[in-house]
C-alpha cells in the first residue's frame, strides 16, 4: 500500500476524524477511539491503546493466550504502561482487504477492552464454586441459600441496601443456573 492508499482507506472509514501527519503517520481520534498508523521503513504499524497495564494485570496471561489463538493478525502488546492492540505488516505486500481487516480487528480489541477477560475470570470462579458445592453434595438451591446467608451475614461484603443484595443474588443465580449443568466434577479433578 502507498501512503495515499492508506489515507484514502482511513478517510473513507473515519471521515474527518482521520488526520494525516506527513510523511508517514495517520491518527484517528474520537471520544471512543484512538488509532495510530505509522509507516516505518518497510513496515506499517497500526495500533490502538486498550487500557493501562495496571488494570490489565489479572488478565495478562489470558491476553498472551488470545494472541496465540484468538486475535488473528492483531496482537496485544505492552509499551509505556499501556496495553495496545497492534498490527504490523510489510507495507509493500499489504493490500486493501488485509488493511481493512486489520483495522476491524483492532477496533474489536479496543471496544472489548478487558471485558472478555473479566467475564472468563468470573466464569472460572463461578465454576470453582460449583465444583466445591457439587463435591459437598449441594444442589443449586442449597448453593443459593449458602450465598444468601453469606450476603446476609456480610461475609460477601457489605451490601448496603437490600435491593443491591437482591441484584447480586440474581446475578449469582443467573450464572449458577447457566453453568451448573455444564460442570462435571469427575472431569474437574
Amino acid at each position: 500500500m502507498t501512503p495515499s492508499e492508506i489515507t484514502a482507506a482511513l478517510t473513507t472509514r473515519f471521515k474527518e476524524d482521520c488526520q494525516y501527519v506527513p510523511p508517514d503517520a495517520w491518527q484517528i481520534e474520537t471520544d471512543q477511539l484512538r488509532l495510530l498508523a505509522i509507516a516505518s521503513g518497510p513496515w506499517l504499524k497500526l495500533m490502538t491503546p486498550i487500557l493501562p497495564i495496571a488494570e490489565a494485570q489479572p488478565f495478562i496471561q489470558q491476553m498472551m493466550e488470545a494472541n496465540f489463538d484468538q486475535t488473528q493478525e492483531a496482537r496485544y502488546a505492552f509499551h509505556q504502561n499501556v496495553v495496545w492492540g497492534v498490527f504490523q505488516y510489510d507495507l509493500a505486500a499489504l493490500d486493501l482487504a488485509q488493511f481493512e481487516s486489520a483495522v476491524a480487528q483492532l477496533l474489536t480489541l479496543n471496544s472489548s477492552g478487558a471485558e472478555v477477560f473479566f467475564s472468563h475470570m468470573v466464569e472460572d470462579q463461578v465454576t470453582q464454586i460449583i465444583v466445591a458445592a457439587k463435591r459437598q453434595g449441594q444442589s443449586l438451591e442449597d448453593t443459593m441459600k449458602t450465598l444468601d446467608r453469606f450476603y446476609s451475614e456480610g461475609i460477601m461484603g457489605e451490601m448496603g441496601e437490600q435491593g443491591y443484595q437482591k441484584q447480586a443474588l440474581g446475578a449469582w443465580r443467573q450464572q449458577l443456573e447457566r453453568l451448573w449443568p455444564t460442570v462435571d466434577i469427575q472431569a474437574a479433578k
